[in-house]
């Protein structure tokens, strides 16, 4: 499957990573494809390209948004035509010092980008964990969970099978209005992280019995 992830951070390159070592074509979609840190990141995923934001996201029929919260409306302005698209959204509405969401209650980062993202399937996923553990999500005998939310049921289908190739655990919420409590569930496992000093090696778990 051809997926382009916009974004080279952690969380698109562990993504990106993972998925091309099991066959997927990856196109990362990046504002500089010729920059030393894009062709560093493709030396180290043999077989993944880079191309403009726009021509990345028509090569592909699904995207994933790894961008920074404050550049997501943005990128999605330069994605170009969206209509049929599945659009892995992974943003979190953080505040810059990271002490808390700018969103939340009446609306939250995945309905923004459902909103911005004209004629696309948003769903929402890998927003509520860290890289690390998009890169091992297995501890012990136990995978950790994923949840996510989105409104159309045959992309949402679609993006478990590809969470569930990486070991997860998929959980799905419901609506993108679900976004509405993924969102803090982020904030929550970055405070584990940083504040109560837990460390990234910590992941979130639904027990059904």
């Amino acid at each position: 499957m051809k997926i382009t992830i916009i974004g080279t951070g952690n969380v698109g390159s562990t993504l990106g990573g993972r998925w091309a070592g099991m066959g997927h074509q990856i196109i990362y979609g990046t504002r500089n494809p010729e920059s030393n840190k894009i062709k560093s990141l493709l030396e180290l995923q043999n077989g993944t390209q880079a191309k403009s934001i726009k021509d990345a996201t028509a090569s592909s029929g699904v995207i994933v948004l790894a961008t920074p919260w404050t550049n997501a409306e943005e990128t999605i302005k330069n994605m170009g035509d969206l209509t049929g698209k599945i659009i892995i959204d992974c943003t979190n509405p953080l505040k810059p010092d990271l002490g808390g969401l700018s969103l939340g209650f009446t609306t939250s980062a995945g309905e923004k980008v459902a909103e911005w993202a004209v004629g696309a399937h948003v769903i929402k996923a890998f927003n509520n964990t860290g890289s690390k553990n998009m890169g091992d999500p297995v501890y012990g005998s136990e995978k950790a969970s994923m949840f996510i939310c989105g409104d159309n049921d045959d992309a949402k289908k679609m993006v478990e099978g590809l969470i569930s190739d990486l070991d997860f655990d998929v959980v799905d919420c419901g609506g993108i209005t679900a976004s509405r409590y993924l969102e803090p569930l982020a904030m929550l496992w970055i405070h584990l992280v940083f504040v109560a000093g837990m460390g990234q090696d910590i992941a979130f778990r639904l027990l059904r019995r």
